[in-house]
């Protein structure tokens, strides 16, 4: 079995990749990023009821992959660039042979990615779930992901959002009346801590939505595959499915989506992909 490892700031994925499948995939969180690597490592270990000699290679990327500088347990260790591991994890969780693949963290990143390894970072945003909890501190008091998720729950974004349907009588083609024309642009003193919530919600992944879709454009591409922590949030299919409505593109979600990262560095090896040896 390969284990694919992706070191996070705060988490760290871990799963397990065996005969062209995704097996047992599980987070740990932990400040200190070597402790989180061995952390999850043993937790898979343990719950699989595996022994080391098990393991024929583990690959490891992420941002706290930097810190590794030695084999885990004497096991053939390789480090993937992150950038890539995005790619082949979303690739090989969507089904897909070329696509936008986006992955959402505390940042966003745009990668280019098709089948034969071929990989483009097309760029990023300093837009995703650290803006999210950013700005619900500030705004709303709010300083854990799920409350914030709980509470946009029951939000209307009509006490926030200005739409095109509150600017114009007229029917404009290709942009409904419930298209978004400011986010926090109609902010109301009627505007419960719900409805901001659910503006800070929409707010982020609309706009992840919007770069992502320029970013298919520029390359032809109509296929966007969303991976990383904030797929996890409800309202993240029916806000990208609004945005289908006026781009035509087509957003997956695929099952797992939170470790694609981690599979697609296990895959970088399984596949002959690139990677450096430690």
């Amino acid at each position: 079995m390969i284990l694919g490892i992706d070191i996070g700031g705060s988490t760290t994925k871990i799963t397990g990749f065996h005969d062209n499948k995704m097996i047992s995939p599980m987070l740990v969180r932990a400040t200190d990023p070597i402790s989180s690597l061995y952390g999850a490592f043993g937790k898979f270990i343990n719950e699989n009821k595996l022994q080391l000699s098990d393991i024929s290679r583990v690959m490891v990327t992420g941002v706290g992959a930097s810190y590794l500088k030695e084999r885990i347990y004497q096991i053939p260790t390789g480090k993937v660039e992150e950038f890539y591991a995005v790619a082949m994890g979303g690739l090989f969780l969507s089904g897909l042979s070329n696509a936008v693949i986006v992955s959402m963290g505390t940042g966003t990143a745009f990668v280019k990615a098709e089948r034969n390894g071929k990989v483009k970072h097309l760029g990023g945003t300093g837009v995703g779930g650290g803006t999210l909890l950013g700005l619900s501190n500030r705004m709303l008091n709010i300083r854990h992901f799920e409350d914030l998720i709980g509470m946009a729950k029951d939000g209307n974004l009509k006490n926030v959002d200005l739409l095109v349907g509150d600017i114009t009588s007229d029917l404009i083609v290709g942009l409904p009346p419930e298209t978004t024309a400011s986010n926090f642009g109609k902010i109301s003193d009627l505007a419960t801590k719900t409805d901001i919530a659910l503006g800070i919600v929409n707010l982020v992944f609309q706009t992840i939505g919007v770069l992502s879709i320029f970013a298919a454009r520029i390359d032809g591409t109509k296929d966007i595959v969303l991976t990383g922590n904030l797929t996890n949030v409800p309202q993240a299919r029916e806000i990208f499915d609004g945005l289908t409505k006026i781009h035509p593109v087509t957003f997956h979600i695929p099952e797992h989506a939170e470790f694609a990262t981690a599979l697609g560095a296990a895959i970088a090896y399984a596949s002959g992909g690139k990677y450096m040896e430690l």
